[in-house]
């Protein structure tokens, strides 16, 4: 996956924790830190301890963070009804962070150098300060949510979009700079006929980078860019909203939160503006968005999302299924599904060594970086890690594409291992 969606699906939070942490911060780990599922010992043999860090508390609020997490535990507890790996019950260990670098450290030594975890999966940290510890330590961390540039800096560390960079452990991507696709940009283009783009963001510094970002990609692609910017403190939507109709905006994205993103909308209904696809990120992809969005119906009816994990509604496919049965009647987000993936992944990933010499972080690990691409049973985007000595001009990059519709959902638009195109890579510094 582009780096660039990687920055879309964690934009909103990061820009709701940057300007939240303008008056506050947090350094002392949650009284909730260190929840535990404690499992009977298995008459396989002993239990196989993995360990899941979640900012689960953060100035971003609760259940921000929480999808990742409680996909890969309904995972475990699915394996473990059946059994197991080998007859071996997967015993998980969860710590919150706080959303802090303290809290973040403490939860690294607290499940590597005391509960001695195997390996860490579906990490989702707003702030990894313990990413360093965890790759000097050699603990493999799989499918985590690229919510910083750990897994494109450090070893050991398997992120769930996949990484080409070298991962020296020194500086993110190639000397400190990122590159991703613009294959969101070019799919609205070929397929909905986009050509004039506006792009609305805070005059923030967190939210006007990431705007940048979104401008140089869309106007790679040949759209007329409109650039929208509203005060923090004081936003007039309103404003905006009436500038969109006046340009016609043919499609919007966005570097606020998802508050700003409501009010926005909240602004376009009540001057009566359509646009023909505003889109959304992978964390806002969750069954909310009838109530988020209740006062919106006619921006509701626009909202467009991507991503590089298949659609959690999409019924038809098997490994949705099995995902969406052991949920139960749990509201549904994207990142539960990649959760599920990530548990998978490592499950797979340990299944593999016990044909051979038994199971090592090192036997892992080889099957993380094997050439072949992972796909979790077709719930991901093909996956891989490589480690290129330079970074790639341009690249074949396929999409997830869902458009939410009242009374049915998110519903896929396309196949998604055939929303493909050829696109350039750009760089950035995170």
């Amino acid at each position: 996956m582009s780096p660039f969606r990687a920055a879309e699906a964690g934009a909103a939070l990061l820009l709701a924790l940057l300007l939240a942490l303008l008056t506050a911060c947090g350094s002392r780990l949650p009284e909730r830190a260190f929840e535990t599922r404690p499992t009977a010992n298995p008459s396989g043999g002993e239990p196989l301890r993995v360990g899941i860090i979640t900012s689960a508390t953060s100035p971003v609020g609760g259940q921000a963070f929480t999808g990742p997490r409680d996909g890969a535990r309904a995972y475990f507890d699915a394996l473990n009804a059946r059994g197991g790996l080998d007859g071996r019950r997967i015993e998980v260990e969860t710590c919150d962070d706080g959303g802090s670098g303290v809290g973040n450290n403490a939860c690294v030594h607290r499940l590597i150098d005391e509960r001695r975890v195997f390996a860490l999966v579906a990490t989702t940290a707003l702030t990894y300060a313990g990413a360093p510890l965890v790759a000097r330590a050699g603990v493999p961390d799989i499918g985590g949510q690229p919510l910083t540039p750990a897994y494109d800096t450090q070893p050991h560390l398997y992120g769930i979009y996949g990484s080409s960079a070298p991962r020296t452990g020194r500086e993110p991507g190639w000397d400190g700079v990122l590159y991703g696709g613009t294959e969101v940009y070019r799919w609205f283009a070929r397929e909905r006929g986009a050509r004039t783009a506006a792009v609305v963001s805070y005059n923030q510094a967190a939210s006007a980078a990431y705007a940048r970002l979104v401008v140089r990609g869309l106007r790679a692609e040949g759209y007329r860019v409109v650039e929208e910017q509203v005060d923090f403190a004081l936003p007039n939507f309103r404003a905006v909203a009436a500038d969109l109709r006046a340009q016609h905006v043919d499609v919007l994205f966005d570097a606020m939160d998802t508050h700003g993103n409501v009010r926005l909308c909240e602004a376009m209904e009540t001057l009566g503006v359509r646009v023909g696809a505003k889109v959304t990120n992978v964390q806002n992809w969750s069954s909310s968005v009838a109530r988020d969005y209740a006062r919106a119906p006619g921006c509701r009816d626009t909202l467009w999302v991507t991503g590089s994990s298949r659609n959690h509604q999409d019924t038809g496919h098997p490994a949705v299924r099995a995902f969406r049965k052991a949920m139960g009647d749990r509201p549904l987000t994207q990142w539960q599904l990649e959760g599920w993936a990530a548990a998978m992944w490592f499950t797979d990933a340990a299944r593999s060594c016990l044909d051979g010499d038994g199971l090592t972080r090192a036997c892992v690990e080889r099957f993380m970086n094997r050439p072949e691409p992972y796909t979790a049973r077709g719930l991901l985007l093909p996956v891989r890690f490589e480690r290129l000595p330079r970074p790639p001009a341009t690249r074949n990059t396929c999409l997830s594409v869902a458009r939410w519709q009242d009374g049915r959902g998110w519903v896929s638009q396309g196949e998604m291992t055939e929303n493909c195109a050829t696109v350039p890579q750009l760089g950035y510094r995170p």
